[in-house]
């Protein structure tokens, strides 16, 4: 049963789309909109905007879009009703939970559920004499008890059916097993489990729900490292390890290391506000996560090739969500674990004299291009001068572009002026590329190219686009409503996602509902709703008139007649006796 309508309305009321959105964004008013940089990818050149007549938000650079709900649900990686519930909280609501049927809620309620008490076994067998391998190599990697409890690190039987056996007898269902993806069907179809003599750790999320696990095989078997999958509760791109425990520190940085066994041995020597990614490179998600807590991030990678690699890549990533970034270099080690233990008591003490001593993502980056270049030759003198043209231009303060450039005109003997000429010439030319692809963006949008939530537009694009304009019409002056729909049956719409959402617009009115984006947004998903929250900003300064939606009508007929009269070209006899049959009851 859907939530009732009045407490929808409410809710959307007591949470103003531009306050809820000024609390991630610095938003600025500019004509009929705000703007700002998008929290939901990386951006130079604000594209983010707030409608606050129609409350609903848009960005023109990565086609996101929707109401309050579908912003908090995005943000905070919540689904329908978890940001329904997340928004009620702020505004001190009650949500009618006893009129809610949400089967995806409950089955995220028992994803967690099952991921707790797999933690819990994992953990116990960890303790008990089967997991005696697991914990001798993590009291040999120097964790203390205290440590292993703290992180509820565990192992997983060599059996494979030792985690399905346990949950079976708490009541849980394979399937139920399988979709947590903490077991896979075999090829015998039997329920198996998906980890098996491996170390465990538990992802916890923000919220302090177990929602995923990294195993770390003992042995030779592949792969070394095997992370839960995407699930309903979890996407490995968006989250951190130690997350949840680094963001109540109160420090000004956050360490970013490579792995699990980093972040735990970091933790345990007092540095708290450790976190590392889910086992893969760096995402832009992640980086905005970060920011959120910290304006500061210390790069803390393995000191091979592979880590220092994987620290240029997460670089400009950091910078772009608005990070200070500093990078560690750990001599005589591998990574910070063996460094700290190297030297003891000590250890602590040292990797801190490191943190303070770490030198800024900028000087890193010239010295790696400086280590690849001859600077006995002219050739590497210009390609280390280029290379570092091209650092300094992704330099968004002058200031910072002046001192690095004067200390390489120093360096190397050259004019200031132009390093500077070249570094505004890279920039131009980035930005060129960058308005390129906007444009071509805008272009494919527009156009319906690749469109996955419409994929019938680009072959019927008069009719979608006329059908885009009366939707975005509709939702701005909901009076108009009952006169289109005498005019215009759903059933003549040609694309059916814009059929879908003029049905939901047409019965909204007709529940005597209010008809705007939150009003339909329980029946869409987040990218649905961003494509409607599309039409509204793509027609936002548009001042359409009752004229003009009756065009659209007409427009959309006309398409929807042609179509049909193709299709009679195309059809049997039977076909052709039931369209005129159509036709003549139409005209009775």
């Amino acid at each position: 049963m859907p939530l009732p309508e009045n407490f929808i309305q409410e809710l959307k009321m007591r949470n103003d789309i531009a306050e809820v959105a000024a609390s991630y964004v610095n938003l600025k008013h500019s004509g009929r909109s705000m703007v700002g940089l998008c929290p939901f990818h990386s951006e130079k050149t604000p594209s983010f905007h707030i409608f606050p007549e129609n409350g609903s938000f848009y960005c023109f650079g990565c086609g996101v879009g929707g109401d309050v709900i579908t912003f908090v649900r995005r943000i905070e990686n919540l689904d329908y009703m978890e940001a329904v519930r997340f928004l009620a909280q702020r505004a001190g609501m009650q949500v009618p939970e006893n009129q809610v049927d949400d089967g995806l809620a409950k089955l995220k309620v028992r994803i967690l559920e099952i991921n707790r008490e797999t933690a819990r076994f994992f953990h116990q067998v960890l303790l008990s004499p089967e997991g005696k391998p697991g914990l001798d190599y993590l009291m040999g990697r120097g964790l203390s008890m205290a440590t292993i409890r703290h992180f509820g690190l565990g192992f997983s039987p060599s059996s494979r059916f030792g985690l399905v056996d346990h949950l079976r007898k708490k009541g849980y269902y394979p399937q139920d097993m399988i979709q947590a993806n903490v077991a896979v069907r075999s090829q015998s179809d039997r329920a198996v489990d998906r980890f098996f003599g491996r170390v465990m750790y538990p992802i916890i999320d923000l919220r302090g729900n177990v929602i995923a696990f990294g195993g770390r095989t003992l042995g030779d078997g592949k792969p070394k490292y095997l992370n839960t999958s995407d699930t309903p509760v979890f996407r490995k791109s968006d989250g951190l390890f130690a997350m949840n425990f680094a963001k109540n520190t109160g420090q000004e940085r956050l360490i970013l290391a490579e792995g699990y066994m980093d972040v735990i041995a970091l933790h345990q020597a007092g540095f708290t506000n450790a976190v590392a990614t889910l086992g893969t490179a760096l995402t832009p998600e992640q980086a905005r996560l970060m920011a959120r807590y910290t304006k500061e991030i210390v790069i803390s990678y393995d000191s091979d090739a592979a880590g220092q690699k994987a620290a240029s890549r997460a670089i400009p990533m950091l910078r772009e969500a608005g990070l200070l970034v500093k990078v560690l270099t750990i001599p005589g080690s591998k990574d910070p674990d063996e460094f700290i233990r190297s030297y003891g008591d000590q250890g602590p003490a040292r990797f801190r004299q490191l943190l303070d001593r770490s030198g800024n993502d900028v000087e890193y980056r010239l010295q790696k291009i400086k280590a690849g270049c001859n600077l006995e030759q002219p050739d590497g003198r210009v390609a280390y001068l280029t290379g570092a043209a091209e650092v300094l231009a992704t330099l968004s303060s002058k200031i910072e572009q002046e001192v690095y450039a004067g200390r390489l005109a120093e360096e190397m003997g050259i004019d200031r002026a132009a390093i500077l000429s070249q570094v505004q010439r890279v920039r131009r030319k980035a930005e060129s590329s960058r308005r390129q692809k906007e444009f071509r963006t805008f272009q494919q949008q527009s156009a319906g190219v690749r469109d996955a939530v419409n994929p019938e537009k680009s072959a019927n694009l008069r009719a979608a686009n006329a059908e885009e304009a009366l939707i975005a019409f509709l939702l701005s002056h909901p009076e108009a409503v009952r006169e289109v729909s005498r005019r215009l049956p759903p059933e003549k719409l040609v694309t059916s996602f814009n059929r879908r959402v003029y049905r939901a617009v047409l019965e909204k009115a007709e529940e005597g509902g209010e008809v705007d984006l939150t009003g339909i947004s329980a029946g869409f998903s987040a990218e649905e709703l961003s494509s409607v929250a599309r039409m509204l900003a793509q027609h936002h300064e548009v001042k359409a008139t009752m004229q003009d939606a009756e065009e659209y009508c007409n427009v959309i007929l006309e398409e929807s007649n042609r179509l049909d009269e193709k299709k009679v070209l195309t059809a049997d006899a039977q076909d052709i006796q039931k369209y005129l049959q159509r036709l003549r009851e139409q005209k009775k």
